[in-house]
């Protein structure tokens, strides 16, 4: 771990707002035809250089002020006609402004404001162009490649690379090639210590004073979703599709390689995957509803078989006014119209689970979607994708395209990882593709994750996009104190927040009970009050005027001591859930303003949850 922890304070984040003020990219370039470079710059501590060797092969750089968080690497792409990695000749570029506000169903906030610098440089090669555009934003740098020409594009590879210095600390997320799922914990060492072999998004790295996260976004059909491998020759992390070729036409345009560059806060609180997605193809949204969700299946696997549990369950949902329910594997379209029906009338929505290979053809989707909507079914949870091959791609658009067309929610599990497609198909509610509570159903013999796992988490796989991680399982086998269990529903965002443990479990506990009654799924701002990854993570949320706190801690006993800054002026109600002296949640109210701190003791791998209300 760590050795030197730093508290993230509110002061930098703002100065990172404040830089997302526009001003044009600067280039200088050779005018000999050989060797050529452009530093690219936008306003703010984020810079990137692009540079063209004398062999016309391309290479990346980027800094955070004065750091190096990548070093050169290279740029290209190879198709079936043309290795454009080298002898590449420079043939123009375009620059332009980008400024976009747009809305979200989930994320960190639903309101979003993207200003940043592009510039589009074309290169020649043996009669075919390659376009390499570069975007530069406060919170980042993104490249992706369009290859024009007309007529069916056929990828072989890509040699794009990632050079992150040895010495950076590193967040890897071992990727299984067998699965193609991204259900690990992370690796947690320098860069130069990291094990060869395939990683996942995000990746995260800490160089000096600043971070760096890697990820991958605007996936669609026309590519597969690539990952990356670390080559412990040269330290280096090389771009790898999941297919031997990737076809696409007339003409492509690949993903955006992103790196979300700042301090912490910065990183934590970017909406740079979102930002570089397509926008919207769902025009009215109005039947998008984000909420919390009681599932049986985690704390009795038989239940989905049952109308009569489901029902429970129903009644359960309906007492304590969650939105929904999901019934998972095992129930019958004997019983379903009349469950649906029973949770109408109780102001309860109802989820159905799926096996991918049930919807895989489109017959099949033109035949049970309608049939699920008619009896009035809110969403769906699709499950077993496990491949983050062309053809999924294909499958994922079609099915976004169809459910929308039968204002069907969605969830996907043992699925690949969202990359910004929450703004394009907003029914998109949450994705799997995180080591979650599934793996803490008690059995004989079973351990707990390690807890640097939960703290790690809100740095890397949910900054990429909601995460079903369905947390808040008490009964679970796990590290967390039973408070930090509870701040999971803030520290963790997902559009859909699936409860996973049993009736019983939180009825006996209604102080835990009435912290879940309140608090959303939906939120309109988030900030970092402190954090450290593997370390702690300490989260504030708004919904409406109402701030939410979660807590999470992996180690020792000790005592946190927070800034309440992120508040509005004035006098504000502070109600926390932390852990008593005998392990049992307990409350605790006092008044607070923006000036005031909270300090909270925590026991090992300990939290608290909060919820702050204006009293003026």
């Amino acid at each position: 771990m760590h050795t030197a922890r730093s508290k993230v304070t509110r002061a930098v984040a703002a100065l990172a707002c404040a830089a997302a003020v526009l001003v044009p990219l600067r280039a200088a370039a050779a005018s000999d035809g050989r060797a050529q470079g452009w530093r690219l710059t936008g306003k703010g501590q984020v810079s990137g250089e692009l540079r063209l060797s004398n062999e016309g092969g391309l290479t990346l750089a980027a800094r955070h002020g004065a750091t190096t968080v990548l070093r050169p690497s290279g740029l290209g792409i190879r198709t079936a006609e043309t290795d454009f990695s080298k002898g590449l000749r420079f043939a123009g570029r375009s620059d332009r402004k980008v400024h976009e506000t747009y809305t979200t169903t989930t994320g960190r906030r639903t309101h979003h404001s993207s200003d940043a610098s592009e510039s589009t440089f074309t290169f020649r090669k043996d009669g075919r162009t390659l376009k390499v555009v570069i975007r530069v934003a406060a919170d980042g740098l993104a490249y992706r490649y369009v290859l024009p020409d007309k007529g069916t594009v056929t990828v072989l590879g890509e040699h794009s690379e990632f050079a992150v210095p040895p010495s950076a600390d590193s967040f890897l997320l071992p990727y299984d090639n067998g699965r193609q799922d991204y259900e690990s914990a992370h690796d947690h060492g320098t860069v130069a210590d990291a094990k060869a072999g395939d990683y996942g998004y995000p990746s995260l790295f800490h160089v000096g004073k600043s971070w760096m996260l890697i990820e991958e976004a605007d996936l669609n059909s026309s590519y597969g979703g690539s990952r990356l491998a670390l080559d412990s020759a040269t330290d280096r992390f090389r771009l790898t599709l999941p297919d031997p070729a990737e076809v696409s036409g007339p003409g492509l345009t690949t993903p955006w390689r992103t790196m979300v560059i700042g301090d912490l806060a910065t990183v934590t609180e970017s909406d740079l995957p979102t930002d570089l997605a397509a926008p919207s193809k769902v025009a009215d949204t109005s039947w998008i509803k984000p909420g919390r969700a009681a599932w049986s299946w985690w704390s009795d696997g038989q239940s989905p078989t049952s109308l009569d549990a489901q029902k429970k369950f129903v009644d359960f949902a309906a007492r304590e006014g969650w939105e929904y329910i999901l019934v998972d594997s095992g129930w019958s379209d004997s019983w379903m119209p009349e469950l649906t029906a029973y949770a109408k009338e109780r102001g309860v929505g109802v989820w159905l689970w799926a096996r991918w290979q049930t919807i895989d053809a489109q017959s099949e989707r033109d035949r049970l979607f309608p049939l699920w909507k008619s009896w009035g079914v809110a969403g769906l949870k699709i499950d077993f994708l496990e491949s983050d091959g062309q053809d999924r791609m294909r499958w994922y658009d079609a099915v976004f395209k169809d459910s929308a067309r039968n204002q069907l929610m969605l969830n996907f599990h043992g699925a690949t990882i969202p990359r910004g497609q929450e703004r394009t198909w907003p029914q998109l509610m949450s994705t799997e593709a995180v080591k979650g509570a599934e793996g803490t159903r008690p059995k004989p013999g079973r351990q707990p994750f390690p807890a640097a796992h939960y703290t790690t988490l809100p740095f890397t796989r949910n900054l990429i996009g909601p995460m079903d991680f369905t947390p808040v399982t008490f009964t679970g086998v796990r590290p967390t104190s039973d408070a930090a269990e509870l701040a999971l529903s803030v520290v963790y965002e997902s559009g859909v927040q699936h409860f996973a443990d049993s009736v019983e479990s939180y009825e006996s506990r209604p102080l835990e009970l009435r912290f879940l009654n309140q608090v959303p799924t939906v939120w309109d701002e988030t900030q970092l009050v402190d954090g450290d990854p593997g370390d702690r993570a300490v989260l504030a949320r708004r919904s409406g005027d109402t701030w939410y706190l979660g807590a999470i801690t992996s180690g020792e006993a000790r005592t946190l001591d927070e800034p309440l800054s992120f508040l509005g002026k004035g006098g504000w109600r502070i109600e926390v859930w932390k852990d008593g002296p005998d392990g049992k949640v307990v409350t605790e109210t006092h008044e607070v303003t923006p000036d005031s701190r909270l300090s909270v003791d925590v026991p090992k791998n300990g939290g608290f949850a909060a919820k702050l209300t204006k009293t003026d």
